[in-house]
């Protein structure tokens, strides 16, 4: 089995041929982000991925942004999902992944959702897998496993940086859920959580070895689990962002730290933790001169 790591547009403060360069430059397979508003757009879109080489994964909020509108119904989720799903096929991803639902919506009224949402993909002709994200029907491990016990066909992007701050703990206690989200995983965002955040200041600081190794051993167990049901290819992105994700200073709003270096010194030590774990071998690419040891 490959990993193949892809670039996030969240926080990238560049165009798209920038973005591009950067996928070359750091090895990365692909972009994920969401799709451009208009046909124009989303041609020259595909078009220039395309050209590169790289990959694409379509990022979809259903009735919302990463924060849904709280009264929207079912059927606008789904209505919401539609539209999106439909424009995403112009640019050719690989697959969906959709942030969807609401959190306080019942185990039941998720499950019809989820249903019909995988009913859609099926339609589209396009693979889509639902992020384990806050405010959303899977923002926290037992409603998580709720909805899973009963859509045995229902695939995850996993990202539990989310439960970390929503359960207030590193999630190691919920071993039976982690094994069952491992059998639903498609997809993994690789940002570290804590227990009073879904985003440590910098993953290599020492302060914050504990949980990037939490995280670590979630991911393992994965790929682990893709590799036992046949995968030939598994995805991930770095998902480190901004909007109140990245620590700033007090009064000056300054960046603790770089998220694009960030997130490249993530790609980088999780292939070589695929490497180490699954006896691959990892791509090598040039880290920047400021990047923290990848020692554990």
């Amino acid at each position: 089995m490959e990993l193949h790591i892809f670039k996030t547009l969240w926080g990238h403060t560049g165009n798209l041929d920038e973005a591009i360069a950067a996928c070359h430059e750091q090895d990365f397979a692909g972009i994920e982000g969401s799709v451009p508003a208009g046909p124009a757009e989303r041609k020259k879109f595909r078009t220039k991925l395309a050209q590169a080489g790289l990959g694409f994964i379509a990022e979809i909020c259903t009735a919302g942004s990463y924060v849904p509108m709280r009264r929207a119904t079912l059927p606008e989720h789904l209505e919401s999902l539609r539209g999106q799903a439909e424009a995403a096929l112009d640019c050719h991803p690989r697959f969906l992944t959709v942030i969807a639902g609401c959190d306080a919506w019942s185990i039941g009224q998720s499950v019809d959702f989820f249903g019909a949402a995988m009913a859609m993909a099926d339609k589209l002709g396009v693979p889509a897998c639902f992020e384990t994200h806050r405010s959303r029907s899977l923002f926290n491990p037992w409603t998580t496993r709720d909805i899973l016990l009963q859509l045995p066909a229902l695939r995850l992007t996993c990202d539990f940086s989310h439960w970390c701050v929503v359960c207030e703990r590193l999630i190691d206690t919920e071993s039976e859920v982690l094994a069952l989200c491992a059998e639903r995983a498609r997809h993994i965002h690789a940002r570290v959580g804590y227990d009073q955040g879904p985003q440590v200041p910098h993953p290599a600081a020492p302060g914050h070895r504990e949980a990037l190794e939490a995280h670590e051993r979630w991911w393992t167990q994965i790929w682990r689990s893709q590799s036992a049901r046949g995968l030939s290819v598994s995805t991930m992105t770095p998902e480190f962002g901004p909007d109140g994700y990245l620590h700033c200073l007090p009064f000056t709003s300054i960046p603790v730290a770089d998220l694009s270096q960030i997130n490249h010194w993530m790609a980088e030590r999780e292939r070589q933790l695929f490497a180490e774990t699954m006896g691959a071998s990892p791509a090598r690419v040039a880290l920047p001169s400021e990047t923290v040891s990848l020692a554990r």
